[in-house]
C-alpha cells in the first residue's frame, strides 16, 4: 500500500509549468550534430528566455556547467530587467562564490526582479575538484545556512566544516521575506536530507510513475522528520505534435545522426556525469522496450547523448495533458520542460498544451511576501 506524499502546495490545483534556458552548448536541431545558429550566447539564450515570459510560462531554468556554458549568475542579472512575469530559476553551484557574497549577488538580483527570482541549489565537483558526495553535501548545507542566516537575520553567526562567519547582514537582505526559493535535485541519501531539512521543491529527473512516487513518497517522510512538507517538481524534456505518429517520428529524427561515441562523449562531459542520478537514467534506459519507450509517453532515446534529464514526454497534445495531469495527481507541482530545438519547441508547446494547462507561479502560491505589490495575473492561468 502506498505511502501517503505530502506538499506544501496540497492545496491547489495545476501547477508551475516552466522553460529551459541552455547557457550550456548543445542546443541543436540534431542531438550530436553542431550547428552554429543553436550556439549558447547571450542573443540566442535570452530570445529563448524572453519568449517563454511572453508566452506564458511561469518560470525557466537557467542552468550552471563549466565546460560549455556562460556564467549563469551575469546572465540571469543581465536579462531579468528585460522581462515582465516570468520567474527565473538560476542554478548556483555551492562552493563557487563566497557565501556571503553570494546572498548579496542573489538578494542584488531578487531586486532587479522584483522578488520573482528563484534558486536552483547544485552541489557538484566544482571544476578539477573531486570530493566526495558526502563532502560536496555538507558544503551544500553550510552554503545554504548561510544564505538563510543573511537573508532572514541581523547577523551570520556560522561555524561549519567548510565556512566560519560572524558578519553583519545588513547590505544582503533580498526583495522577498525570507529569500527566494530553493529548488533541489539530488539522490543520495546525504542529498535528500539536506533538502528534506531546507529546501522547497525537491527537483526529480524523468522515471517511471511507480519510481517518482517512491522518491516523494521517502522525501515526504524525511521531510516529516523535520516538521516540514516540500513540493516536487519534474525536469523533462517533452516532444509534442498534433499526432502521436508524427511525434514518435520527430523524436527519433533527434537522435537520428548521432555517433553512439559522440553520444557518450556528450554524457560523460558534464560534471554530475557519475552521480547516482545520472545511474538512475542509465537503468532506465536498459529497462525500456526496444523503440525505447519505458512506459507509454517516456521516451527515453533522449538520453543516448545526455548525462543528466535522459527521457522526453512523446504524444499528441491530449496525450501530453493527460500524462502532465497525472503527475499531478501525484502532486507533482513544478515542471521543467525543453526541447529540440529549444525555440521552437517553446513556441509549439505553448500553441498546444500550455492554454489547456492550469498554472501558478511558486513563491506566491506559497505565501512568500515581498515589499511591493504582487505581480498581475497572467492570461493562461491562475497566479494564487
Amino acid at each position: 500500500m502506498s505511502k501517503p506524499i505530502e506538499i506544501r502546495s496540497r492545496e491547489a490545483q495545476g501547477a508551475e509549468v516552466s522553460w529551459f534556458a541552455p547557457i550550456c552548448d548543445g542546443d541543436d536541431r540534431y542531438l550530436g550534430e553542431r550547428d552554429v545558429k543553436y550556439k549558447s550566447n547571450w542573443e540566442n539564450t535570452s530570445n529563448i528566455l524572453l519568449t517563454a515570459d511572453q508566452l506564458g510560462y511561469r518560470n525557466i531554468l537557467c542552468p550552471s556547467s563549466y565546460q560549455v556554458g556562460q556564467d549563469t549568475l551575469p546572465f540571469v542579472s543581465a536579462v531579468s530587467p528585460l522581462t515582465q512575469n516570468i520567474n527565473i530559476l538560476a542554478a548556483v553551484r555551492c562552493g563557487e562564490v563566497h557565501p556571503p557574497m553570494l546572498a548579496r549577488t542573489l538578494s542584488t538580483i531578487d531586486h532587479i526582479l522584483k522578488g520573482r527570482l528563484t534558486v536552483n541549489i547544485i552541489s557538484s565537483n566544482l571544476p578539477g575538484e573531486d570530493l566526495p558526495s558526502e563532502d560536496r553535501y555538507q558544503r551544500s548545507r553550510e552554503v545554504i545556512e548561510i544564505l538563510k542566516q543573511a537573508w532572514k537575520q541581523e547577523e551570520i553567526d556560522f561555524s561549519g566544516q567548510f565556512y566560519k562567519f560572524k558578519l553583519p547582514t545588513n547590505p544582503v537582505k533580498p526583495y522577498q521575506n525570507g529569500g527566494p526559493l530553493l529548488y533541489f535535485g539530488g539522490y543520495s541519501p546525504a542529498a535528500v536530507d539536506l533538502c528534506a531539512e531546507h529546501c522547497d521543491v525537491y527537483l526529480m529527473w524523468p522515471e517511471t510513475e511507480g519510481n517518482l512516487r517512491n522518491l516523494m513518497e521517502n522525501m515526504s517522510q524525511k521531510a516529516a522528520k523535520y516538521n516540514r512538507k516540500v513540493d516536487f517538481g519534474l525536469r523533462v524534456h517533452v516532444v509534442v505534435r498534433e499526432t502521436e505518429e508524427e511525434a514518435r517520428e520527430y523524436a527519433e529524427s533527434i537522435i537520428s545522426k548521432l555517433d553512439l561515441e559522440a553520444g557518450q562523449e556528450l554524457r560523460e562531459r558534464a560534471l554530475d556525469a557519475k552521480s547516482y542520478g545520472v545511474s538512475r537514467q542509465k537503468q532506465m534506459r536498459e529497462q525500456s522496450s526496444g523503440n525505447g519507450y519505458v512506459e507509454p509517453h517516456l521516451w527515453t532515446g533522449i538520453g543516448k547523448a545526455r548525462s543528466g534529464c535522459g527521457a522526453a514526454l512523446v504524444g499528441n497534445p491530449d496525450q501530453i495533458v493527460e500524462k502532465l495531469n497525472r503527475y499531478m495527481d501525484m502532486g507533482i507541482r513544478s515542471f521543467i520542460l525543453s526541447g529540440y530545438p529549444h525555440i521552437d519547441e517553446c513556441n509549439r508547446f505553448a500553441e498546444l498544451v500550455l492554454p489547456r494547462l492550469k498554472t501558478f507561479s511558486m513563491p506566491h502560491l506559497q505565501g512568500k511576501t515581498t515589499k511591493e505589490t504582487p505581480l498581475t495575473p497572467l492570461a493562461n492561468g491562475i497566479r494564487v
